[in-house]
């Protein structure tokens, strides 16, 4: 099967680029890395105006989603710029609140998310990313002081608004600020509408980050390739040498073959085809950050020279919403638990 994008989806991504290319995200990242989030926000914006975060979001709730292939278009985008923020967070978020069989926390909270209005963030394991700018944090976690053989239940997961956080903790990637979330908290919804919405938003979350990883890659792999035109060894271009092409070829056959299984999986929507592509994207965009490293040379690992926001992000998305073990895991049926416990 031959898959192109369409038309429609071409011009959403050409806009889409348009806007990052004007925005200087490099600047964006770097001030989101210190907290300061005017610039991030201002861009969060614009990005809601294009429809990006409506697409997670049903029409009953002001949205125009579920739409997972546009969603995979965006995201390629976003990466591609190095966007700043809890982008895969939002959506996830979306499709966490839409998938509950109680639609008041969605009536509540998702028409302000698909306007841009207010930023989410979602947690299953405690820390959530970039929580400090986050007006929703969701976090889904067993009852405190349930006994062990309760908290191994679905029937006991809960789904509660999260309280301000915690300091931020060390991450790979400088722009993306993990927070520890406090318990407690307003309670959204408890029970197995919580397991299974959150299983459902899980193939959200890793398909954006899929599509991000491979954008990531696409980026490190032009700015690597500008750069090996430009910088000389014995009075040539590096790029002219045999063993630099080799390279390069193998990261961009990489990426190619990543992309279909990106856009398939968006299609499908089954656990195993979003975990493959997840896998397969985000070991991808890491192997194309290794080459880019080398090939840049030292320069590659100075904070100051902007290929380190891409080299960050493509290291950090590769763990993000399931290691590469989880997710073959998940390729090969693994386990009988819900694939985020």
């Amino acid at each position: 099967m031959r898959f192109l994008p369409t038309t429609e989806q071409r011009a959403f991504a050409d806009s889409l680029t348009a806007l990052l290319t004007a925005a200087d995200t490099p600047a964006v990242a770097r001030d989101w890395s210190r907290g300061e989030h005017t610039g991030g926000r201002a861009l969060w914006s614009r990005l809601a105006e294009v429809g990006v975060f409506a697409l997670a979001v049903p029409e009953a709730y002001q949205g125009m989603g579920p739409r997972p292939v546009e969603l995979a278009v965006a995201f390629v985008e976003l990466g591609r710029h190095a966007v700043p923020g809890p982008l895969v967070e939002t959506v996830t978020a979306a499709t966490l609140l839409a998938a509950l069989d109680d639609p008041g926390p969605a009536k509540r909270l998702l028409p302000a998310l698909a306007a841009g209005e207010s930023v989410a963030t979602v947690t299953h394991g405690g820390y959530a990313l970039d929580a400090d700018a986050a007006d929703v944090r969701l976090s889904v976690r067993e009852p405190e002081g349930a006994a062990a053989a309760t908290r191994a239940a679905p029937s006991a997961t809960e789904l509660r608004l999260a309280p301000a956080p915690g300091p931020p903790r060390p991450c790979l990637d400088p722009a993306r600020r993990l927070f520890p979330l406090p318990p407690g908290g307003d309670l959204l919804a408890t029970g197995p509408q919580v397991t299974a919405a959150m299983t459902r938003a899980v193939q959200i979350a890793r398909l954006t980050t899929a599509a991000q990883a491979l954008g990531v890659g696409l980026a490190l792999l032009d700015q690597t390739v500008a750069y090996v035109r430009q910088r000389t060894q014995f009075g040539v271009a590096i790029g002219s040498f045999q063993a630099v092409k080799h390279q390069l070829a193998d990261a961009r056959i990489a990426l190619e073959f990543a992309r279909p299984l990106v856009f398939g999986a968006a299609l499908t929507m089954t656990g195993q085809d979003i975990a493959a592509a997840k896998v397969t994207a985000c070991e991808a965009a890491y192997a194309t950050a290794r080459t880019a490293l080398q090939l840049h040379g030292a320069i590659g690992y100075t904070a100051e020279y902007d290929l380190s926001l891409w080299l960050t992000k493509a290291r950090a998305l590769r763990a993000a919403w399931g290691s590469p073990d989880e997710c073959r895991a998940t390729v090969l049926g693994a386990g009988d638990r819900p694939q985020w416990w």
